[in-house]
């Protein structure tokens, strides 16, 4: 890697990180609804580590997990009543909650967009790269929800159904974002880098 590509790269990382961090100590990239955040910050972590690599992606990931633990503290807005309820108990498990699957959004990610499947155009390989990425924040983060829930001897039919009901629906909508916002920028990049 050049000097050049490498000043690129750490540009690159450093404005998605920007975006991870405006995003999420705003209500921009976690939005209230209902006892949940609706978020969109896996989706400058998902377009970091296709157009950037792993390494970087991995950083975008972890940006992204110590903002929302950050969010999970309330710094600088109130986390939502889910977390809330969870902090009360066990601080460690919610940073864990926070982190963990935001290190596997951009490796699934990544592998992805890798994938050398035949007949495939680019534009559908990043949609379900997207979608991989944005799935697994979900999946991961409210699973890990529901067990630390159990756990901790939280776990009602009530609660149950509110974080599987809300996450199917929030999921939903922060997946179509990724798939609908990722593709577009990523191949932009692609296309200036080319240029150069």
């Amino acid at each position: 890697m050049t000097t050049h590509e490498k000043l690129r790269q750490l540009t690159l990382t450093s404005l998605f990180i920007a975006l991870v961090v405006l995003f999420g100590m705003t209500p921009l990239g976690l939005i209230p609804v209902g006892t949940l955040n609706a978020t969109i910050l896996h989706i400058p972590v998902i377009i970091g580590v296709i157009a950037l690599g792993l390494k970087p992606g991995i950083i975008l990931g972890l940006a992204f997990g110590l903002v929302s633990t950050l969010r999970a503290f309330g710094i600088p807005l109130p986390a939502s009543a889910l977390v809330m309820t969870l902090m009360d108990k066990s601080p460690l498990l919610v940073v864990v909650m926070s982190v963990a699957p935001r290190l596997l959004v951009p490796l699934l990610a990544y592998l992805v967009a890798r994938l050398p499947l035949r007949g495939v155009r680019r534009y559908g390989l990043l949609c379900g790269a997207s979608l991989v990425g944005s799935i697994t924040n979900t999946v991961f983060y409210l699973g890990l929800m529901l067990v630390f829930y159990a756990f901790m001897g939280l776990d009602n039919a009530a609660i149950i159904a509110t974080i599987t009901g809300s996450g199917a629906v929030q999921g939903a909508l922060e997946a179509a974002a990724a798939a609908i916002i990722v593709p577009p920028v990523v191949l932009a990049l692609e296309k200036i880098q080319k240029r150069k």
